[in-house]
C-alpha cells in the first residue's frame, strides 16, 4: 500500500488525502490550522454567509418600497438594529458545521489527521511537529497544499496586525463607521458591497484603471456604475503612497495627493506564498512569493511529489485547488489525471453578480482566435423584468469559423450559479448549434443562455 502525506488541510489539501484513499493509498494528512484551510474558516464561507445577509437586507428594501405609508422608514430602522454580532455567529455556525463534515469525511475514509507543523528532512521523509513533539512520516509520495497569506506591500507592511486583511476582517468585534479597502480585485469587491450594505462608509482605492483588473472590461464598468450609484468611493489609477494611525482611525495619502480619513483599513492587494517553515531546499525546490512552479496539467513538483492549490499559482481559487488536489493525488496514484486551467469557473459575489469561464475576450485576441460575440441582455428576460432584476448580461464567445463555444462572461442575477451551464458546455466541447438546441424553461434567467446564441 503506498504512503501518502498530504501537508495542508484546505480546498486542495482534504479533497487531495479522500482521493488518494479512494485510490488505495494509506494517507496522513498534517494540518496547522484548521481543516478547510484559509477558504472555509476566514474566506469562502464566512464571506458568502455575510454577503447573504447584505443580500437579504436590499430586498428587504424592495419590500419596504412596496409597503404603506411609513414602511420604508420601519424597514430602514429594522436595517440599522441588525447586530453585528448575531451575523458574525450565524456564519460561525456555517463554517463549523462544514469543518465537521471534512472532518468526518477524512475519518470515514480512513485519512490520519495530524495537528502540527511539516518540514521536508528529504524527498521521502517529512517531520511534523506536534504539540506531543516531533514525528517523522515515511511517504512514497508527498502533495503540498499549503495555501497562502496576504500580501501587505508597503506602506502596509508595517501596519500588520492593526489593519484587516481577508482573515482578519471577520472576527471584528463591532463595524467600523469607515472603511478603506485597498485593492480592487475580488475579495475587495465583495468587501465592499458588503460592509456598504452594513451601513459602512467604503472607498476603494484600486492602482490600476478600474475595478476587477483581471476581468472583463464591461463587466467591471457595470459594477463600477452600481458602486457609484451606491456611493461607495472609487479611487482607481491610484495607490496609497503613505499610511499611519490617527487618533480616530488612520490616513492613507494616495499618489494624487488625496487624504482619506478612514477608521479602518482592509489590505485587499493579493496573497503571497510563505514557504519557509518547509524547508524546501532539503529536497531542492525553490520558491518564491507566488509558490512552486508545478506541471500545469499533472501538478507534479519534482519525482514523487506534487503540489496542488493556491501555492502552485495557477488559479486562487478554492474549485481550482480542490480539481488541482484531486488531479495531484490521482497522478501520485498512477491513475493518469489532466487538470485544465482553462475549464475553471470564476464566481464574483456582488450584487450584480460576476461570472465566467473559459477564453475571454482579451485572450482569444492575444490568441489571434477569429472570435465570435453572442450576447443578450437581461432586460428582455421575462423572469428578470418580473422580479426587477435586470442589471446585466449574457455573454458567450464562439470561434467565429467553427462555432466552437470557447468562454463566456456572465453579470447580473444568479451568474454565479448559471455559469455552470457553460462549464458544462465548455467540458463537453459543444458548438453553438447544438446548445441552441437545448431548451430551457420559461420563465427562468438561464432562457438568457439560450437567447444570446440565437444572436
Amino acid at each position: 500500500m503506498k504512503k501518502i502525506v498530504v501537508i495542508g488541510g484546505g480546498p486542495a489539501g482534504y479533497p487531495a488525502a479522500l482521493q488518494a484513499a479512494r485510490l488505495g493509498a494509506q494517507v496522513t494528512l498534517i494540518e496547522k490550522h484548521k481543516l478547510g484551510g484559509v477558504c472555509l474558516n476566514y474566506g469562502c464561507i464566512p464571506s458568502k454567509s455575510l454577503l447573504d445577509i447584505a443580500h437579504r437586507l436590499e430586498q428587504v428594501r424592495v419590500l419596504g418600497a412596496l409597503g404603506t405609508d411609513g414602511a420604508a422608514e420601519t424597514v430602514e430602522k429594522l436595517i440599522a438594529s441588525r447586530d453585528w454580532q448575531k451575523i458574525q455567529a450565524r456564519q460561525q455556525k456555517a463554517t463549523a458545521k462544514l469543518v465537521q463534515g471534512i472532518a468526518f469525511l477524512l475519518k470515514k475514509a480512513g485519512v490520519t489527521v495530524l495537528q502540527g507543523t511539516a518540514s521536508f528532512i528529504d524527498e521521502h521523509q517529512v517531520a511534523v511537529q506536534t504539540e506531543a513533539g516531533q514525528q517523522i512520516l515515511q511517504a512514497d509520495g508527498i502533495i503540498i497544499a499549503v495555501g497562502t497569506e496576504a500580501f501587505y506591500p508597503a506602506p502596509f507592511d508595517q501596519l500588520r496586525g492593526e489593519i484587516l486583511d481577508n482573515s482578519t476582517i471577520f472576527s471584528m468585534k463591532e463595524l467600523p463607521h469607515s472603511l478603506a479597502i485597498v485593492g480592487g480585485g475580488v475579495i475587495g469587491c465583495e468587501m465592499a458591497d458588503l460592509m456598504h450594505t452594513l451601513g459602512v462608509e467604503v472607498h476603494i482605492i484600486e492602482m490600476q484603471p478600474r475595478i476587477l483588473p483581471l476581468e472583463d472590461e464591461n463587466a467591471a464598468r457595470i459594477l463600477m456604475q452600481q458602486f457609484a450609484k451606491k456611493g461607495i468611493g472609487l479611487h482607481t489609477g491610484v495607490s496609497a503612497v503613505s499610511a499611519h494611525k490617527t487618533d480616530t482611525g488612520f490616513e492613507l495619502v494616495l499618489s494624487n495627493q488625496e487624504k482619506i480619513q478612514t477608521q479602518a483599513v482592509l489590505a485587499a492587494i493579493g496573497r503571497c506564498a510563505n514557504l519557509a517553515e518547509l524547508k524546501l531546499e532539503n529536497i531542492g525546490v525553490t520558491w518564491d512569493r507566488k509558490g512552486v512552479k508545478v506541471d500545469p496539467q499533472t501538478l507534479q513538483l519534482k519525482n514523487n511529489i506534487y503540489a496542488a492549490g493556491d501555492v502552485t499559482g495557477l488559479m486562487l481559487l478554492a474549485h481550482a485547488a480542490t480539481r488541482q488536489g484531486e488531479v495531484a493525488a490521482s497522478n501520485l496514484c498512477g491513475v493518469p489525471a489532466v487538470y485544465d486551467n482553462t475549464r475553471v469557473p470564476r464566481a464574483i459575489y456582488t450584487s450584480p453578480e460576476i461570472a465566467a469561464v473559459g477564453i475571454s475576450r482579451v485572450q482569444a485576441q492575444a490568441q489571434h482566435i477569429p472570435l465570435k460575440v453572442h450576447k443578450s441582455f437581461f432586460l428582455a428576460n421575462g423572469r428578470a423584468v418580473a422580479q426587477e432584476m435586470t442589471d446585466g448580461y449574457v455573454e458567450w464567445f464562439s470561434n467565429a469559423e467553427t462555432g466552437q463555444l470557447l468562454g463566456a462572461s456572465f453579470v447580473g442575477a444568479q451568474s454565479t450559479e448559471l455559469i455552470a451551464v457553460a462549464g458544462v458546455a465548455l467540458q463537453a466541447g459543444m458548438t453553438v448549434e447544438q446548445l441552441k438546441k437545448v431548451i430551457f424553461a420559461h420563465p427562468t434567467l438561464a432562457e438568457s443562455l439560450g437567447e444570446a446564441l440565437a444572436r
